[in-house]
């Protein structure tokens, strides 16, 4: 058991028979009364997304997650394909939770997948991606004196800001956590 002012974002637990991962909360202090923490959630299994609240002295059940290297293969409509690379096994994860991941995954791409019983239950990515540009406006030199930057859309459909000399063709870095381009590969 964990208690609830212990929660943090990334922190997985299990509720009225569901898994939960907190996607953001906050720890509210009032003047007279107790503590309490409002937590945004999804719902692992099923990819929605809550808001719950927890007083300060209350528990949740804790999880035990197992973690395992695989790569990313294709999708295939709303599932998308993982091997893991020792026992080529290929799990699959639904639209739903993969939702906040989905514009960083390229083919190949090795990321930790994240079980509970056996049950492929998460995905987590490395911090940064490298995509290609496939579109973008050209930039001229000299239109400005400050670090300028125009949009410009991925190989897998993220639309970016870059600065005016990256070009279509180009592959770029890109920050998952924020989704900012970082340099030119």
């Amino acid at each position: 058991m964990i208690e609830a002012n212990k929660l943090r974002k990334g922190t997985t637990f299990e509720a009225n028979g569901e898994l939960f991962k907190v996607l953001d909360y906050t720890h509210i202090k009032m003047a007279r009364g107790g503590a309490t923490v409002r937590t945004k959630v999804i719902n692992l299994r099923t990819g929605s997304i809550t808001e719950k609240t927890f007083n300060s002295g209350e528990k949740v059940q804790d999880v035990r997650l197992d973690h395992q290297q695989v790569q990313y293969l294709y999708n295939d409509g709303d599932l998308y394909y993982f091997m893991n690379t020792d026992t080529y096994e290929q799990p699959a994860l639904g639209k739903e939770v993969l939702a906040e991941v989905i514009p960083y995954l390229v083919d190949g791409l090795e990321v930790k997948l994240s079980t509970y019983n056996g049950e492929p239950i998460d995905v987590e990515i490395p911090t940064t991606v490298e995509l290609e540009v496939v579109e973008t406006e050209p930039g001229f030199a000299g239109d400005t004196a400050t670090g300028a930057t125009k949009p410009a859309k991925l190989s897998t459909g993220l639309e970016v800001q870059v600065p005016l000399f990256i070009n279509e063709g180009d592959t770029i870095r890109v920050d998952t956590r924020t989704g900012e381009y970082i340099t030119r590969v």
